[in-house]
C-alpha cells in the first residue's frame, strides 16, 4: 500500500499523523485477509495468479471453443496469467472413431484458434489433451500443449500411460485402440515456474512425477483430466494432493466435469493445490463450467522444500537396486 503525505497544520498534525497510520494499518490487515482467502497464504510476494478450468465438453467444436474463449475472457479479468483447461478440452465423441475423424496436427484450423485466443487475450494456455494426428489414420495422440502469450507453441507431451481400464462399476476403455502412447518426459519454463507436464491417467504413476521433480527440477505439476465418476470419487483429490505433498510443488489440475453425452460422464472437481498439500483453489460446485483462480508463490515452493529436504534425502537408484530383502 502506498500514500502520498501532504502538510497539516501544527495543531493537528500529531493526531493526523497517528489517524493515518491506524488507516494503513486496518487497510493492510483487510488486504491480508483478502490474500489468505485467495491464496491460503499471508503473502503475496513473489507470485503470479493462475486459472483452472471446468467444463463439460461436447462434439461440437465451435461450442467448445465458445466455452473456452469465455472461460479465458474470465481469467483475464480476474488478473490470471496462465489457464489450463481439461483433457479432451476441444472435443469429447459421442460415438467410437469420432475423434479420429476431428483429429489434426498442431497446425491445423483448431489449434490456430486457440493459438489466436492466446495472443489476443496475452495469456498463457496449457491446452490437454489434443485429439493430435497419429502416424496413420487409424491412431491420434493425446497431446497437452502449451502455447505462450504470443500465440506460439512452447512445448507438446504426448500422453504416455494410455487408460485401457475395465471400471468397477463402469464402463470398459481400451485408449491405446486409438492411441499412440508418447515416450517423452517433458518440462518447461513459463511465467509461473517451472512445469512438469502430464495427462490424466499419468497421475496414477508416480514415478512420472518423480522424474520431474527430482531430475528435471519442476515446480508446477499440470494435470489436466477427464476422470470418470466412479474413479473421481474414490481417488482424485487423494492422488493429486499425494502427488503435491511427495513432489513439493504445486498441482493445478483442470477437469471435465459431469455428463458430455448419453454414454460418458466425467467427476469434474478442478483443483489447484500448493506443495503442503493444501487444497487453495476450488469450484463451489463440481459440476459447474468455471475456472477455480489462485496464486502460485514461489517463497512458498522454497520455504517448504527448506524445511522438508526430500531431495536431500532420497536414495539413489543404486541404493535400491543393491539393498537386499
Amino acid at each position: 500500500m502506498s500514500f502520498c503525505v501532504h502538510s497539516a497544520p501544527n495543531n493537528s498534525r500529531i493526531s493526523w499523523i497517528q489517524n493515518r497510520r491506524r488507516l494503513a494499518l486496518k487497510n493492510s490487515r483487510f488486504a491480508s485477509v483478502a490474500i489468505r482467502a485467495i491464496t491460503g497464504n499471508s503473502t503475496m510476494a513473489n507470485s503470479v495468479r493462475v486459472a483452472a478450468v471446468q467444463m463439460t465438453s461436447v462434439n461440437d467444436l465451435a461450442a467448445n471453443f465458445a466455452t473456452c474463449s469465455r472461460l479465458v475472457k474470465e481469467a483475464v479479468s480476474a488478473g490470471a496469467k496462465f489457464i489450463c483447461f481439461p483433457e479432451n478440452f476441444s472435443f469429447v465423441a459421442t460415438k467410437d472413431g469420432e475423434s479420429l475423424t476431428i483429429a489434426e496436427p498442431l497446425d491445423g484450423p483448431i489449434m490456430q484458434g486457440y493459438r489466436s485466443l492466446a495472443r489476443e487475450s496475452k495469456i498463457w494456455l496449457s491446452l490437454g489433451g489434443f485429439q493430435e494426428k497419429g502416424q496413420d489414420d487409424a491412431h491420434l495422440c493425446n497431446t497437452h500443449v502449451l502455447i505462450d502469450d504470443t500465440g506460439n507453441i512452447r512445448s507438446k507431451y504426448r500422453k504416455i500411460h494410455l487408460f485401457d481400464v475395465d471400471v468397477p462399476g463402469g464402463a470398459v476403455y481400451k485408449e491405446s485402440s486409438f492411441t499412440e502412447g508418447g515416450k517423452e518426459v517433458v518440462v518447461v519454463d513459463s511465467p509461473i515456474g517451472r512445469l512438469g507436464v502430464t495427462v490424466c491417467y499419468d497421475l496414477r504413476f508416480p514415478e512420472l512425477y518423480q522424474q520431474l521433480r527430482f531430475q528435471h527440477d519442476a515446480q508446477v505439476l499440470l494435470v489436466p483430466a477427464a476422470f470418470t465418476k466412479v474413479t473421481g470419487q474414490a481417488h482424485w483429490e487423494l492422488l493429486l494432493r499425494a502427488r503435491a505433498i511427495e513432489t513439493q510443488c504445486y498441482v493445478i489440475a483442470a477437469a471435465q466435469a459431469g455428463k458430455h453425452n448419453d454414454k460418458r460422464e466425467s467427476y469434474g472437481d478442478s483443483l489447484i493445490i500448493d506443495p503442503w498439500g493444501t487444497i487453495i483453489g476450488r469450484l463451489p460446485d463440481r459440476l459447474s463450467t468455471g475456472i477455480a483462480v489462485a496464486d502460485i508463490d514461489f517463497t512458498l515452493i522454497d520455504s517448504v522444500r527448506a524445511k522438508m529436504p526430500i531431495s536431500q534425502h532420497r536414495k539413489p537408484p543404486e541404493f535400491w537396486k543393491s539393498a537386499s530383502l
